[in-house]
Formats: structure tokens, sequence, C-alpha cells
């Protein structure tokens, strides 16, 4: 994980500042949130089935191969002459899609391997792997752009993504409990059929939807670094990495996550102080406090993650965790895609502060709404040791 969201963080920096310079448009940027967004809804529930049916272990390793394949392609593109606009964006959607199968792939065998209890903490792990890359790799990404360019952080990700694939070889074989469900149409739509009803994991799924949708202003960055703040590519850098730091530290000091049990209450928190704290970067100007609230809210996202991913994985039987891991990684990955697009919009109509401040304020309503909208979420309570089934009501179509 840490060596495939290493090389993935410098792109982070990379695609973006790429599209900015060559278009010079935040919109253009924006857009390319959208490239992301259709190809990975698209494949996000057939990436989950596939989950759900073979060996997930086999799985991760092609998918990290395919994804070291996109990165060469935007290595060729960046060493052309001319560059072009189009492979970005192209690249940047096959990225997304074939990601859409690593990530459920990914979460849905932690739990097998370290049980119910250790699950939380399982998470918070996960995390601290994350949020290391998230934190050091795009500054180091907006470093390397400024002095020895584009192509070297394309090719570091070429390297990252083959040697994850030849770490994941010494895992053993996760196939699915019970042998998995067989890969077909009616596997691929049972998540979605399955979430009918349960507003518990609708809402975890939409609180993050809508903190990623109006607080995340990660399209503008490009622009803010270099205008209003009036820096270069290592200052847009900063800005991308800011809110790793602040979640890494949060996610290395969150030995507590363990004991809390209204986790629900907990991640509505966390995304008010998100949305807090993303309002207030929109109207500074000094770019050592917009680093500082960049941070606060990485570290609110993190506690938010733990708590969501934890609420997902207890909330569901194990032949069907890839499929709703799938449906999550959906929203994570597609909210701040959509939130680019939001972002890049209302920035080109109205101007870039007025579009973070209120997203960050739209963020905040959201979450309040959604909490009177179900009140099942922001009571539900984690029991570490309860190992009866979470869903009683279900039963595989096979044997209903």
């Amino acid at each position: 994980m840490f060596l495939a969201q290493a090389g993935r963080q410098l792109t982070v920096v990379a695609v973006p500042f790429q599209v900015y310079q060559l278009t010079g448009s935040t919109l253009a940027v924006g857009l390319l949130g959208l490239a992301q967004l259709v190809p990975l809804l698209a494949v996000a529930l057939v990436g989950g089935a596939l989950a759900d049916a073979v060996n997930r272990r086999r799985l991760l390793i092609l998918t990290q191969l395919v994804l070291a394949g996109t990165a060469a392609g935007l290595l060729w593109n960046s060493i052309a002459d001319q560059p072009l606009i189009w492979p970005l964006f192209v690249l940047s959607a096959v990225n997304a899609g074939v990601s859409a199968i690593d990530s459920p792939t990914r979460a849905s065998i932690v739990p097998g391997l370290v049980g119910r209890s250790l699950l939380p903490s399982a998470m918070a792990l996960n995390q601290t792997l994350v949020n290391v890359a998230r934190a050091v790799f795009p500054a180091l990404g907006g470093l390397l752009i400024a002095t020895v360019g584009l192509a070297f952080s394309y090719g570091i990700e070429v390297v990252a993504f083959i040697a994850a694939a030849l770490v994941i070889r010494r895992i053993p074989d996760q196939p699915p409990v019970g042998g998995g469900r067989k890969f077909e149409l009616s596997s691929i739509t049972e998540g979605l059929r399955y979430l009918k009803g349960r507003r518990l994991l609708q809402a975890t799924f939409l609180i993050d939807l809508n903190a990623m949708v109006f607080g995340m202003p990660t399209a503008l960055f490009p622009a803010m670094g270099t205008t209003v703040f009036g820096g270069d590519a290592f200052t847009v850098g900063l800005l991308f990495a800011a809110p790793g730091a602040g979640a890494l530290l949060a996610a290395l000091t969150s030995g507590w996550v363990s004991v809390v049990r209204r986790q629900g209450y907990a991640v509505m928190v966390a995304v008010i102080i998100w949305g807090i704290a993303i309002a207030i970067f929109g109207l500074t100007e000094f770019l050592g406090l917009a680093l500082a609230l960049l941070a606060i809210a990485g570290a609110a996202d993190v506690v938010s993650a733990i708590f969501r991913g934890t609420i997902v994985q207890l909330a569901a039987p194990d032949e069907l965790r890839g499929r709703l891991s799938s449906i999550h990684m959906a929203v994570v990955a597609g909210g701040p895609r959509l939130g680019d697009l939001e972002a890049g919009v209302v920035a080109a109509l109205t101007s870039i502060r007025f579009s973070v401040v209120s997203g960050g304020l739209a963020c905040i309503g959201g979450a309040l709404l959604l909490g009177r909208w179900a009140p099942q979420f922001v009571g539900y309570r984690y029991e570490p040791h309860s190992y009866d089934t979470p869903t009683p009501d279900w039963v595989p179509p096979e044997e209903a």
C-alpha cells in the first residue's frame, strides 16, 4: 500500500499541475476530475464483484502492473517535444478505472487478516501508511517538478507500482470465504440491492460524499499556489501535502480509536471540523496559516476515514464485503473528482476564494442535515467483541 500510494501521490501533483501549465485554466483542472469520475463509477461495481469472486491477492498484483503502465504513458507524454493534453485525461481515466478494482480488493482483504476486534486498529494503521505517503510525496513531487521536471516524477511512479506488485506476491493467497460469489450480472448489482433501506450504510457513504464534493478544493491548488500565494510548483506541492501531514499526525496518534463506541457521532464531528477548516482556509492570505488549516482538515478526515471504514467492514458479511467496499471506494474516490469539478466551475463563475469558502460552509450544512435524516448513523455503537451477524435478515440468493 505504501509503495502504491507513494507513486500515486507524486502524480496527484504532477497531472493537475501539467494540465494547468498547458491550459492556464482552473476549469480544465476541474474537468480532469470528471474524466476520472466516469470510469471510476462505471467500473466500481464490477471491481467489487471481481474481489468477491477471485483470488484477491492475484487480482491486486494485476492491478499494480496495469497502473504502472498508465504511469509509463504519462512519462512518455511528458518527454515529448510538445506534450499533449488528451493523454493526461485518457490515462488519468484509465488509472481511475483500474483503481476501482484495486481499492475494494485491497480493503476486502483486511478483515480476514486481522479479525473483528483488531479492525479499527488495522484501519488506523492503513491510514498511517496512506498519510505518510500523502504528507511526504506531494511536496516531494512539487520539488521534483520545480527542479528536475515532470518526467522524473512519472518515472518514480512506474517503479513504485512494479515494486508494489512484487511485494504483494509475498501475501498468502486470499480467496473469498466460501469460495466466493460467481462473477455475473446479478452479483454486480447485489451490493446495491443490499443497501436498500439500510440508512446506516447509506449515511456512511453520503456523509463522505458531502465532505468531498463541497469541501475538497484541490482543483484550485495550482491556481492558489501560483497566484493567491505567489509561489511556484513547490508551493502547489505544499498545498497538496498539507492535508496529508495533518492526517499523518492524526493517524500516528490514533491509538484511542479502539475505545470509541459512538463511531457515527465521531464521523459527524470530524466532518464538521473539516468544513470549518476549509472555509477559513479560503479566507486566509498567509501561506503558513493556510497549510495549518489544511493540516487540521486532513486530521479530521483521517478520523472520519477510520470509523467509516470500520462501520462498512463490520456491517456486511464477507461474501458481500468486496462489493460494498467497491461502493465505499467509489464514494471515497469519486467524491474528490466531483469536488474538483464543483470547485473549478464555481471558481470560474465567481472567484477562487468564494468557491473554497462556500464549499466549506456547504459541507457543514450537509453533515447536519444528514444527521437528522439518519439518526441510526449518529447513534451507531461499535461492539468489538460481538460476533453476531450484523445483518441477520440477509440471505445469499443461492440459499434464499
